[in-house]
């Protein structure tokens, strides 16, 4: 294994290029997977514009779209480590609204790229979106990898438990559990197709697991 250093530029030109060279699909279905602190969303939305001009539609999706009513989020409390885990994620919804319908077998290409607002906890009421030929989805979020969802690429966004707990902000440091817990049952880092450290924003490092 090599971890190489890159910038973060370079680190969004190398993803966009691996994106943009799979082939073979009506549609690509990628995740960027990592803890709020790793800044997941914002890799995904660096990733917009370089796809488009490389010639491929982009829709992005962000996993907190996809989370399920607070009143199955919070049946055990506003800081279950545990519930945060196994119930905040509508999987669901997620397959059946995003991922299902952009299959390569009998796959629509619409898609709905909200299903629920979690901060009035009611649905978004968003409009389906139809995917052209060759288009990429980008979803964002946390706690992705070790749920068998459909993605034809995964990006990890690696935090080392010390550099995890210095960036999680203090009122959501109740959920540093369920990030051991994944650490021991998903092992994002080898289920991932692409692993970035991210312990300094600044100065990503990719790893490449056949150095």
């Amino acid at each position: 294994m090599r971890v190489r250093p890159i910038s973060p530029e370079l680190l969004v030109e190398e993803v966009a290029d691996r994106v943009a060279a799979l082939e073979g699909k009506p549609w690509l279905r990628m995740a960027v997977d990592g803890a709020a602190a790793a800044l997941p969303e914002d890799l995904a939305d660096a990733l917009v514009d370089p796809l488009r001009l490389r010639g491929r539609p982009v829709v992005r999706v962000r996993a907190r779209d996809f989370l399920r009513p607070a009143s199955v989020r919070l049946e055990h409390g506003r800081e279950d480590a545990h519930a945060f885990y196994e119930d905040w994620l509508d999987e669901g919804g997620l397959r059946r609204e995003v991922l299902d319908p952009l299959d390569a077998d009998g796959g629509t290409g619409r898609v709905l790229p909200s299903l629920w607002d979690a901060a009035a906890d009611r649905a978004t009421r968003a409009s389906y979106l139809a995917v052209p030929e060759g288009g990429v989805l980008i979803l964002d979020g946390t706690l992705l990898l070790g749920r068998w969802l459909p993605f034809e690429l995964t990006v990890h966004l690696s935090l080392s438990a010390g550099a995890l707990a210095r960036r999680t902000a203090p009122d959501q440091r109740w959920t540093l559990p369920a990030f051991e817990r994944y650490e021991a049952e998903a092992a994002p880092a080898d289920e991932a197709d692409v692993v970035v450290r991210v312990d300094d924003p600044r100065h990503p490092a990719l790893v490449d697991r056949d150095g």
